[in-house]
């Protein structure tokens, strides 16, 4: 390709919107163009860097037979609600774009795709004989990201490939697994990128096993914890290790003291004299959850005791409850950090001096409370909150809303009103429509808040657990509940008793003791997840009815895995990996080119046939290679070389009077000087050595 015939525009300064280095040069360089809120286009540079990207993932996939194909983007709602997330990605995360077409029926751009795969699978594959199979495609996903951010590395439009197999046992799905591994070491290396496998939570995809692929580099959104052995990384949200040795207690009896002021650990420790080490900490988290095909929404209120020197681990955390209840949805976990009154009437929460154990009833009421328009939005999982405050306007001032049936009533004639007064409208926005919905309209919402109270069960619902830090404490101080009171000496079983789930809720951190092996000590580096693969199971055959036949004749579900890299987040990683004050430095493996040839003065004669010769023989011998033949002065060309990153650039200059053009190796920047005629086969040398 010849500069002068490219759409090529770079920018001499950073972007005000660019915040990390590699997305600034992205911009600047001329690679992508925003074009709205985490939306680029990829113009021509990009483009070839997302095609090399994408065929070397294709290679190392179709080297493990899998078959690649093509699934729609735009996925129908009810295959979402047969496998239970559809409330996850477009209400409690809110990261799925949803729409509803002109025959009223939700939609949604594809996220991920496990529930169109899991369709195909269960219209498609009856037989064991059919087993193993995997499929797998590249295209475009949707995110509807909070705060879109860093360019590509966290847009609402993204290049992803996503596979997925289908097995007829656990150890074929471990035997794809570990193919799937060993094909993403070899993506990534043959990317020319520095990485590390580790291990990693499953989220909201699911499984019982998964491990991330991260590019390493300063920016790195993710923190990963490794030993120097080799034997062991992980994500810190899935990591595990052994903290430090708590200290003896230096409070052999149990008493209660005044503390004023002591709401932190750390003023604790200056007042009481005394380490971390030896204190339980309590912290409270407000949890709401949803259950599948219920549309109210319920609360937890959890009380966590660790050890003072640690931090609870909110992922672990999360992944706890959800194995406590089953197959519910977390909307939100938030801790309660400051003292707020949490049931009108009741006394406020003392934070910052709560004891292992708390008299539930003194905080909080497990009545359902529907006196303001608030509490309905509190306790009503509306599409919009909107709806809310339409109905509030619907009851009486002098209705009776003290007893919860009372007020159920009262709604229930408010949503009647509210409703007959859409009715009424010649058109309805969608959000209206909804409230007419069987499947979580007003009607069916009070339906069942109306079952949970016939059946005296509660939206409200208390939860201990306590991290092993804490459990294997002696004389250990802890709060009173009581603001400006701890008590010291304290010891489960005697003034505490010691709450029945015992799980590992600690954050791991960078000093931590390795679980394998106490001598080595955990490091600590930014990743960038590229990649990403998990042991799904059951989880979506079980919940969509995808079986087959195995070889005793039984019906039995699909066992599944999924496979995903990022191919555009790839992309913007090598740079944030390898860039310096001049611009990318591209893995020759991945550039859009591997060479540029520059013509310093397009009016010397010599100069351009030169560089026509080198262009052509270059291509010829298969060395992408780019032609700058723009009337620019040499410096500007040579700036524009090394903002842009091509691996290797050759200049026509002074040289060629010795029959010897000057090579610059972007990487290494060393200069040398080759005579024309050992050019192509040098740089076929380089250029195979970097890609082998």
């Amino acid at each position: 390709m010849r500069l002068s015939q490219m759409l090529f525009v770079t920018l001499r300064e950073d972007p005000a919107e660019a915040e990390i280095p590699s997305h600034k040069l992205l911009l600047r360089a001329g690679y992508i163009r925003r074009i709205g809120s985490g939306i680029y286009a990829y113009l021509p540079l990009m483009w070839r860097v997302l095609q090399k990207v994408s065929q070397i993932v294709r290679e190392e996939m179709n080297a493990t037979g899998a078959q690649e194909c093509l699934l729609p983007q735009l996925q129908p709602a009810e295959l979402w609600q047969e496998s239970g997330r559809w409330d996850t990605y477009t209400k409690a995360e809110g990261i799925m774009f949803s729409l509803v077409d002109r025959q009223e029926r939700e939609m949604g751009l594809g996220p991920t795709h496990e529930e169109v795969i899991t369709t195909v699978a269960r219209e498609m594959i009856r037989s064991y004989r059919q087993l193993p199979t995997h499929l797998y495609q590249i295209q475009t996903k949707f995110r509807d990201e909070i705060r879109p951010r860093f360019g590509l590395m966290r847009g609402r439009e993204f290049i992803m490939k996503d596979g997925y197999s289908f097995h007829a046992t656990e150890d074929s799905l471990k035997e794809t697994y570990q193919a799937m591994h060993q094909a993403y070491s070899n993506m990534f290396r043959r990317c020319g990128l520095a990485f590390r496998a580790v291990e990693a939570d499953s989220g909201a995809i699911g499984g019982s096993g998964s491990q991330e692929f991260m590019i390493l580099a300063e920016a790195g959104e993710d923190e990963v914890l490794y030993t120097e052995d080799g034997k062991y990384a992980a994500n810190v949200e899935k990591a595990v290790s052994l903290p430090v040795d708590a200290e003896p207690s230096a409070f052999p009896t149990y008493e209660k003291r005044e503390t004023p002021g002591t709401d932190t650990i750390e003023k604790l420790c200056q007042f009481l004299k005394c380490s971390p080490t030896q204190i339980v900490k309590n912290v409270l988290y407000d949890v709401r959850y949803r259950q599948k095909g219920v549309f109210l929404e319920f609360r937890w209120i959890v009380l966590v005791s660790i050890r003072g020197d640690q931090e609870v681990n909110e992922v672990k955390l999360q992944n706890e409850l959800s194995r406590l209840k089953g197959d519910v949805t977390i909307v939100s976990l938030q801790p309660l950090e400051t003292k707020v009154r949490v049931t009108s009437g009741l006394e406020p929460l003392p934070v910052g001096y709560i004891a292992p154990q708390i008299d539930w009833s003194k905080y909080f009421s497990d009545q359902v409370k529907l006196e303001s328009s608030e509490d309905l939005k509190g306790v009503f999982s509306l599409k919009a909150i909107g709806q809310a405050n339409k109905v509030w306007k619907h009851i009486p001032s002098t209705a009776n809303l003290t007893d919860p049936s009372h007020a159920l009533d009262e709604i229930n004639k408010a949503v009647e009103a509210y409703l007959k007064e859409l009715s009424a409208k010649k058109e309805l926005t969608s959000e209206e429509n909804d409230a007419f919905s069987e499947e979580g309209g007003l009607k069916t919402q009070i339906s069942q808040l109306r079952s949970l109270l016939q059946q005296k069960k509660t939206i409200l619902e208390f939860k201990q657990l306590v991290d092993q830090t804490a459990v294997d404490l002696k004389n250990f101080v802890t709060g009173a509940n009581e603001s400006g009171y701890h008590v010291v000496g304290a010891n489960w079983g005697d003034q505490f008793q010691l709450p029945k789930l015992v799980v590992d809720l600690r954050k791991a951190k960078l000093g931590d003791r390795a679980v394998h092996d106490p001598s080595q000590t955990l490091q600590s580096a930014r990743g960038i997840e590229a990649g990403h693969i998990f042991q799904l199971g059951t989880k979506y055959s079980k919940a969509m009815g995808a079986t087959y036949t195995n070889e005793q004749g039984e019906e039995a579900p699909l066992i599944m895995g999924c496979y995903g890299v990022g191919v555009s987040r790839v992309a913007q990683a090598a740079v944030e990996q390898s860039y310096d004050k001049d611009g990318i430095i591209w893995p020759v493996a991945i550039a859009p080119y591997q060479a540029i040839v520059v013509i310093p003065n397009v009016n010397d004669a010599e100069q351009v046939k030169a560089a026509e010769t080198l262009y052509s023989e270059l291509n010829q011998a298969g060395i992408d290679t780019l032609l700058d033949d723009r009337n620019e002065r040499a410096g500007v060309k040579f700036k524009d070389a090394d903002l842009i990153g091509i691996p290797y650039r050759i200049v026509t200059g002074k040289s060629l009077k010795d029959g010897k053009v000057e090579v610059v190796q972007r990487a290494t920047k060393s200069v040398q000087e080759l005579p024309l005629t050992e050019v192509v086969s040098t740089l076929q040398q380089w250029v195979n050595a970097a890609c082998s």
